[in-house]
């Protein structure tokens, strides 16, 4: 499952950004879906989950309380809502289907799009 992620840019420390997911031609309901992120000379990292139908959500510790992961099966779309953005995270930021309900690895047949960009500057 190959998505396309958009809605990244250029904001100022303590400010908000909503990024946004979406698959062509295939719908997301059935799968556990999150949200990932990679700076240059790091390893993609895990930054939030949702369930297949949205009520029960997880993230990591760095974004935990800040980011809120939603999904808007009907428009076959993950959202990722990021506050109090710091410039640490600044990346490039990808979805992805999980490899499982309360995993942090995605899915083995996820098929990586180009992400967007979000840049926190301080």
């Amino acid at each position: 499952v190959q998505l396309q992620a958009c809605g990244g840019g250029l904001v100022q420390a303590g400010g908000s950004l909503r990024l946004s997911c979406a698959a062509s031609g295939h719908t997301l309901r059935t799968y556990v879906m999150g949200w990932f992120r990679q700076t240059p000379g790091k390893e993609r990292e895990f930054v939030a989950g949702i369930s297949q139908s949205g009520p029960t959500k997880y993230y990591s510790d760095s974004v935990k309380g800040r980011f809120i992961i939603s999904r808007d099966n009907a428009k076959g779309t993950v959202y990722l809502q990021m506050n109090s953005l710091k410039p640490e995270d600044t990346a490039v930021y990808y979805c992805a289907p999980l490899a499982g309900w309360g995993s942090v690895e995605p899915a083995k047949y996820a098929i990586w799009g180009q992400g967007t960009l979000v840049t926190v500057s301080s």
